[in-house]
């Protein structure tokens, strides 16, 4: 598994169970190799506009990312996952997007 690609795997809910979701590898953690991730939902109605990332299924790069629709990057939806946890890629994003998502974050947790 890479950092920027779609995956799916058990993620944790607010009433503390697990759900299968996608989610995007935002960046390998050191020590076990865990991977720091963000949900994607198609929840479009969350989208935080500024935050978020809104991956439209009209978009010419929407094809590699593997999602069935248009989704939404929720970069507030965090967590960490093992990465024995996660069975397989089913896409990716653009490098450049990926590189934009991870100083978004940055910035907002610096502020």
């Amino acid at each position: 598994m890479k950092e920027g690609e779609i995956v799916l795997t058990d993620l944790p809910q607010a009433d503390g169970g697990y759900k299968l979701r996608p989610v995007l590898l935002l960046k390998q953690l050191p020590g076990y190799n865990d991977f720091l991730v963000c949900g994607i939902s198609t929840q479009l109605h969350q989208l935080v506009k500024g935050f978020d990332e809104l991956l439209d299924e009209k978009d010419q790069h929407f094809i590699q990312t593997g999602l069935r629709q248009s989704s939404i990057i929720r970069l507030a939806f965090l967590a960490v996952i093992p990465s024995v946890k996660i069975p397989g890629k089913i896409g990716r994003i653009d490098t450049d997007l990926h590189k934009d998502l991870l100083e978004r974050l940055a910035n907002y947790l610096t502020r």
